[in-house]
C-alpha cells in the first residue's frame, strides 16, 4: 500500500545524493604534472640502475673467466654510459610534455 510512495522517497533520494556527489576527475598518467624532485630521483635512480647492472654483469664475467677487473670495469662504463643515455631520454619526454602542455595552455587563451 506504501510502497508506491516508497519508491517515489527512495528515487528523490538518489536523485539528491547523485546531485550532491562531485564528478570524479579521471587523471591520466599523461597528465600527470611531475615535481622537479620526483623527476630528480627517477634520473638518479636511473643512472644507479645503469651502474649496478654493469657492475653486475661486469663482476659475473670476471668470476666466470677467472680474469681481472677488466670486464668488471668495462661494463660499469657501459653501465654509466646506459644510464646517461636513459637519464637524456627521460628529461627529452619531461620537456616535450611541458612544451606540448604549453602549446596547448597557449591555443586554449586564444
Amino acid at each position: 500500500m506504501s510502497e508506491p510512495h516508497d519508491a517515489d522517497r527512495l528515487k528523490a533520494l538518489e536523485a539528491k545524493i547523485a546531485a550532491l556527489k562531485e564528478p570524479e576527475v579521471v587523471k591520466h598518467h599523461s597528465e600527470e604534472h611531475y615535481s622537479q624532485a620526483q623527476l630528480a630521483w627517477r634520473m638518479v635512480i636511473e643512472l644507479v640502475a645503469g651502474l649496478g647492472i654493469g657492475f653486475g654483469i661486469g663482476y659475473g664475467i670476471d668470476t666466470l673467466l677467472g680474469t681481472t677487473p677488466i670486464f668488471l670495469v668495462l661494463f660499469v662504463f657501459f653501465g654509466l654510459a646506459a644510464g646517461v643515455l636513459t637519464m637524456m631520454r627521460s628529461a627529452k619526454e619531461v620537456q616535450r610534455k611541458q612544451l606540448e602542455a604549453a602549446k596547448e595552455e597557449g591555443d586554449a587563451r586564444g
